[in-house]
């Protein structure tokens, strides 16, 4: 049963940076594509980026050239780089193994105006 764990949200100006990480237990996360998802309050949970076993990206509109997904597979980690963050960017950020639909348990993500 592959566990993911989130951390490296914070509290941060607009302008700022912080760096998310999602470290994954078990064997599947080298071969599964893996995501970045956030859901705002009241909001429902949205497609951020994802990342192919292989690396290949993907991003929502609102977040190109602002963040960048990557991944460690020697590490079993997952990252997301979030620069020139925006008070719009606040949320609970969530990562995801697509293979087994396994879901972290989020970490929060706030900035300020």
């Amino acid at each position: 049963q592959v566990q993911l764990v989130e951390s490296g949200g914070g509290l941060v100006q607009a302008g700022g940076s912080l760096r998310l990480s999602c470290v994954a237990s078990g064997s599947i996360f080298s071969v599964s594509a893996m995501g970045w998802y956030r859901q705002a309050p009241g909001q429902l949970r949205d497609l951020v980026a994802l990342i192919s076993a292989v690396g290949t990206t993907s991003y929502v509109d609102s977040v190109k050239g602002r963040f960048t997904i990557s991944r460690d597979n020697a590490k079993n980690t997952l990252y997301l780089q979030m620069n020139s963050l925006k008070p719009e960017d606040t949320a609970v950020y969530y990562c995801r193994a697509l293979r087994g639909d396994v879901w972290g348990q989020g970490t929060q993500v706030i900035v300020s105006s």
